[in-house]
């Protein structure tokens, strides 16, 4: 009888071992946003672009009457984010534009201290005369994305991507990815008016 129990045992030590137990993959929360939908945005100032509709609130200011710079704040709710845009203009003065290209990427470099990793993109685009830089910076850096276009003469943009929470780049990647391609389509359809 022993024997007997013996075997058994052995047998269903030996069954309950054949399929191996895995554990489940982690899960992670999907978080989808509405599908873009642009609409051309004049803002009364110097330039004009398409902005997505998603952005409920345009807060657009006179940042200095004298030198003629404009601010506007494209602003997320939903996504709890805002991409900053500054306008200042050039004058056809070479100095000013170089002051002003050396502000741009200082300020993206500065982010260096908490990114892990600097992108660039050039942007060109000789029919429109709007030329300049996309920044993609990663890891927890306070902004996302920055961007600078001007036209080399008259015109100088700036924009940044700012969210209302503590910068912990796996939390907000979706909708960093998602506001950076709004950027992308903003450096793509921007105008400078004469």
């Amino acid at each position: 009888m022993k024997k007997v129990l013996s075997l058994t045992l052995v047998v269903l030590l030996g069954l309950s071992c054949a399929n191996e137990t895995l554990p489940k993959p982690s899960a992670y929360l999907r978080l989808e946003y509405p599908e873009a939908q642009y609409k051309t945005f004049d803002t009364g100032f110097p330039f004009a672009f398409e902005k997505n509709e998603l952005a409920k609130e345009i807060k657009a200011r006179t940042l200095s009457v004298d030198s003629g710079s404009y601010g506007i704040d494209l602003v997320y709710p939903d996504l709890k984010g805002t991409i900053y845009l500054t306008y200042k203009p050039i004058n056809n003065n070479n100095e000013r534009l170089i002051t002003l290209l050396k502000d741009a990427q200082g300020f993206t470099q500065e982010h260096t201290l908490k990114a892990d990793a600097i992108s660039e993109q050039v942007f060109e685009s000789k029919e429109k005369r709007v030329y300049g830089m996309f920044y993609e910076v990663g890891g927890n850096a306070a902004s996302q994305s920055q961007f600078y276009l001007t036209d080399s003469i008259n015109h100088f943009l700036t924009g940044s991507l700012y969210f209302y929470a503590k910068p912990n780049y796996d939390s907000i990647l979706p909708a960093a990815h998602y506001l950076q391609k709004d950027i992308k389509h903003i450096i793509e359809t921007v105008k400078w008016k004469e």
